[in-house]
């Protein structure tokens, strides 16, 4: 993701929407997708790889999305953090009893909204390699100009996941896995609403991708937070409270677990 000006939206009025009822009434609903759809053109030829989507995920929830290479896992993810616009449909978060409708924003609103109430982890850690790990963190703090009252939380999320050690080390004198703990604190550093996690493990190898992905589920899971996670590792599954597959532009085989009971 790219990281844009740092000025707020001036006066923007964000849409109120009633928050639809749950069906798990012990879980507000968090995200909602209505008719959603994503069209790409290939060689002259439209392609759904998003195909009128319609579900509701809720607070608190680790889902899982699995799918194939190319099925549309990362452009959900996009869509529902506001990188990319949909075809058609609506996202809208909820947070409170306020809704905010994403794709009714401009990009620089959807640019402003991410930095401020969403946290991204990416299978390539995107750090920025003339920034230390603690400058790494703080940054996303800095363009919402909460640098002050949040850097000592960004010290405490390197503390949880090993690297007090390294707040001064750049990105290169790191391990792919301390580079993504690197990426999971920074995530969490200004306490979004959502977690999106885009094939997190996927650059691992299995016992370093194991630890990683069970830091992130305590670290989130401790905050109360949503994770949304797209991979197509079915092992990672199984600690999902709800497992989605992403085929043909379709949400199917929506299992939710005996766990969340």
């Amino acid at each position: 993701m790219t990281l844009q000006t740092t000025a707020q939206v001036a006066n923007h009025q964000e849409p109120t929407l009633e928050r639809p009822a749950a069906t798990q009434p012990s879980k507000p609903v968090l995200i909602r997708l209505e008719h959603l759809s994503k069209t790409y053109a290939e060689a002259g030829q439209a392609r759904a790889v998003l195909d009128e989507l319609n579900r509701e995920f809720y607070t608190g929830e680790f889902v899982c999305l699995l799918g194939k290479s190319g099925s549309g896992k990362s452009t959900l993810l996009n869509l529902i953090s506001g990188i990319d616009a949909p075809s058609s449909g609506d996202v809208t978060i909820y947070d409170g009893a306020q809704a905010v409708t994403i794709t009714a924003l401009s990009e620089h609103e959807r640019t402003i909204f991410r930095r401020n109430h969403i946290g991204i982890v990416f299978q390539f850690f995107n750090l920025i390699p003339t920034l230390t790990v603690l400058e790494n963190v703080t940054l996303p703090l800095e363009l919402a100009g909460k640098h002050q009252q949040m850097r000592r939380h960004a010290v405490e999320l390197l503390e949880r996941v090993g690297l007090a050690d390294r707040i001064n080390t750049y990105p290169d004198k790191l391990s792919g896995g301390e580079q993504q703990r690197v990426a999971i604190a920074r995530a969490l550093a200004h306490d979004p609403l959502l977690v999106l996690a885009d094939e997190p493990t996927g650059n691992l190898d299995d016992e370093t991708g194991e630890t990683v992905l069970k830091l992130l589920l305590e670290l989130t899971r401790d905050a109360g937070k949503t994770l949304f996670m797209a991979t197509h590792a079915p092992d990672v599954a199984e600690q999902a409270d709800r497992v989605l597959h992403l085929v043909h532009g379709q949400l199917v085989n929506d299992q939710l677990s005996t766990a969340q009971g």
